[in-house]
């Protein structure tokens, strides 16, 4: 009987693992389908950026700018972060209004940030179109590989003595009152009964909506998206070396380490019921270009060269996470709809959950993102 059961081997997955087995614990986490095989895994890089991020997430990002800088040494493994700094460029008179209040917002929740105009902006990226007009400043954000890293975190685990199933889909629970007692999962086609010794992790993104209301009759406020990813080839250098984000446009941008440009942002694909996949559209791809050459125009040059929308990512109906214990379950932790709000702050979240679990005491940082500011 393992002391931790995880369930889910995304980057929540397998840091949480890793936290708890570093302290002595026995932990088993088990996976769907294989490491990094959903949200953290697939095509380029995410962001690890503060800039712009939901005021309750600044203190977990001030936490977290310091975990990244070290992670790769301390796990063993390949991390790709790469301190870029993060552009949040201004075109309009009413953004650049507001961007004087979220430059001293964030610099009072420790994350330095600075207001810069058209020249400024221009020096760190000449080529930026003209409309550009300011952009707030973060020169501690940057990029980090999000499968490798996954999968770097998922085997410093097991190096500590986690072990960690793929093919474990996990799909029944039992509970003794409030207490979860065991899981029932499939491992490798084989029907398995999961004793659950001290505490359950319910971190598999996609899946935790219908499992909680399935075993404990409640609703998360969550639905599916799926984001699209592009990549463009370019046979130079890319237009730009600092993440990119914007006040107005649906757009991100990133400098890939293989020349290639990312773009980004939140725009969708739609889910094809006969495939069980997410397939691109071609309205989404061409509007998701469309903004991103506004910006550069130089990309107007470069050939689209992937796209995907295959990794169903969870939203969360005020845009944060839901972080909690829910009633029915009080030795089970919920780590849910982390769209657009997950990666970058996943170490400092998974130290403080992990902290959680062996203390019985929720970090004040969490306190936040709990369940109850719903019902």
């Amino acid at each position: 009987m393992a002391d931790y059961v995880i369930i889910g081997g995304g980057i929540y997955g397998c840091a949480v693992a890793r936290e708890l087995a570093t302290r002595g614990a026995e932990v088993l986490l088990l996976e769907a389908r294989s490491i990094a095989s959903g949200a953290s895994g697939g095509l380029g890089e995410r962001g690890v950026r503060a800039n712009g991020r939901d005021v309750r997430e600044l203190p977990l990002m001030r936490l977290a700018y310091d975990i990244w800088l070290a992670l790769q040494d301390e796990i063993g493994g390949f991390t790709g972060y790469r301190r870029l700094g993060h552009l949040q460029l201004i075109e309009r008179d009413e953004d650049l209004a507001a961007a004087p209040a979220q430059v001293w917002l964030q610099n009072q929740q420790g994350i330095e940030s600075r207001l810069l105009d058209a020249a400024q902006t221009r020096e760190l990226e000449p080529g930026l179109s003209e409309k550009v007009i300011a952009a707030i400043y973060c020169p501690k954000d940057g990029v980090a590989d999000h499968t490798a890293t996954t999968r770097s975190m998922a085997q410093a685990a097991r190096a500590q003595g986690a072990i960690i199933h793929e093919n474990a889909r996990v799909n029944g629970m039992a509970r003794r009152g409030e207490r979860v007692v065991s899981l029932s999962a499939e491992i490798n086609g084989e029907l398995v009964d999961v004793p659950v010794g001290e505490q359950v992790f319910l971190l598999s993104n996609a899946h935790a909506g219908g499992f909680v209301a399935e075993h404990l009759g409640l609703t998360l406020p969550i639905w599916r998206m799926l984001p699209q990813v592009m990549a463009l080839r370019a046979d130079i250098p890319p237009p730009m070396t600092r993440l990119i984000g914007h006040a107005h446009r649906t757009l991100a941008i990133k400098p890939l380490p293989d020349g290639r440009v990312m773009v980004s942002g939140g725009w969708r694909g739609r889910w094809d019921e006969t495939t069980g996949r997410g397939e691109p559209v071609a309205e989404q791809v061409e509007g998701n270009r469309r903004e991103a050459v506004a910006v550069f125009p130089a990309l107007a040059d470069l050939p689209v060269d992937e796209v995907y929308t295959d990794r169903a990512e969870m939203v969360c109906a005020d845009g944060i996470p839901i972080i909690d214990r829910l009633p029915g379950a009080d030795n089970m932790l919920v780590g849910v709809g982390w769209s657009g709000h997950g990666w970058a702050i996943a170490p400092a979240v998974a130290r403080l959950l992990a902290a959680w679990a062996l203390s019985g005491e929720r970090p004040r940082l969490l306190a936040a993102f709990g369940y109850g500011r719903f019902v």
